[in-house]
């Protein structure tokens, strides 16, 4: 996993523009398409990772993410269960001279990885994109201007989204080879495990949508 965060002076996240997608993952794609569904090539692109015991004791222990892209230059996505209590969607409307405060619309704040930690990323249902938008072959999108937070803060925008600041990321193959060290399980993205319910209820809620029973899994960590 790559975990070395850039580095950054401001206090808020560097939400605007299409420099603000990471390098690699490119935006105006097709919005075609039903969650959980990848691309050829790309079999988890648009599908949730689910942390397995062996990650215990790492940044990711019990973490649920959603794959925005995953390719042979490597492969990103979002921690969807690591609420932030701080700042609150208000302050980074602030923060940004995003009018009006308080907005008509409020959406959750999420650390969404380690990697530009100060950056802002909207992962959205597809009914609301714009040039800035990667919509994620046949799944949600994401999209990092200015022009969603001011859509969203006027009532309108997307019908269901979250605020994630930074992002997980992987080099070529290292995702792969997590996968064969029993790290992580895949699963479909459903909306309801995206969007619905606690945050700290996902990472059971996504492993319940497998059958799989968290306290069988709990005899295999240390096998990885």
């Amino acid at each position: 996993m790559v975990n070395r965060p850039t580095q950054s002076r401001r206090s808020h996240a560097a939400v605007g523009g299409r420099a603000a997608l990471p390098a690699g993952v490119r935006a105006g794609a097709d919005p075609g398409g039903t969650v959980g569904t990848a691309a050829s090539g790309q079999y988890l692109t648009g599908q949730l990772l689910i942390a397995m015991p062996a990650m215990v004791g790492s940044a990711f222990a019990q973490s649920v993410i959603y794959v925005c892209a995953h390719t042979d230059e490597g492969s990103m996505g979002i921690v969807l269960n690591q609420p932030l209590r701080s700042p609150s969607f208000d302050d980074l409307l602030r923060q940004l001279n995003v009018a009006p405060v308080p907005p008509l619309r409020q959406i959750s704040l999420c650390r969404g990885g380690p990697v530009d930690a100060a950056r802002g990323f909207v992962l959205h249902t597809p009914d609301w994109t714009d040039a800035n938008s990667l919509v994620v072959a046949g799944g949600l999108a994401l999209t990092a201007s200015l022009d969603i937070l001011k859509a969203i803060a006027d009532g309108g925008g997307p019908r269901q989204g979250l605020l994630a600041l930074g992002y997980a990321g992987w080099g070529p193959g290292q995702l792969e080879d997590e996968i064969q060290q029993n790290a992580w399980l895949s699963a479909p993205a459903r909306l309801d495990l995206v969007f619905g319910g606690h945050p700290e209820t996902i990472w059971r809620r996504a492993l319940a949508s497998l059958k799989v029973d968290p306290l069988l899994l709990s005899d295999t960590a240390g096998h990885a």
